[in-house]
């Protein structure tokens, strides 16, 4: 279940998406299967070459993209997305969520 989020930034982080960049949109998340992950952070870009080859500096199997709508990201939560947000400098983000 998301929450947290308004409309005007899922708006924006889908239209970056569709435009080819790299586009990060963190917000609340609970889901049984990850106790203790309370966000999640969807890194998402159209040209899948482009997304694959980002995610591969952070050791992100292309595996794990979701392609189960028209905005193909990968989902970051617990360490690791804190490590990610903080190498790519998405400070907004992390503060807005206390990371």
């Amino acid at each position: 279940m998301a929450f947290g989020l308004k409309r005007e930034e899922l708006k924006s982080w889908k239209k970056q998406v569709e435009s080819g960049e790299i586009a990060f949109l963190t917000h609340y998340w609970l889901d049984s299967r990850f106790p203790g992950c309370t966000t999640v952070t969807k890194v998402g870009c159209k040209n899948l070459a482009k997304l694959v080859h980002w995610g591969e500096q952070y050791h992100l199997d292309p595996k794990w993209i979701h392609h189960d709508d028209n905005y193909p990201h990968f989902d970051l939560f617990g360490d690791r997305q804190k490590e990610i947000l903080t190498k790519e400098g998405v400070w907004d983000q992390i503060n807005k969520f206390n990371l």
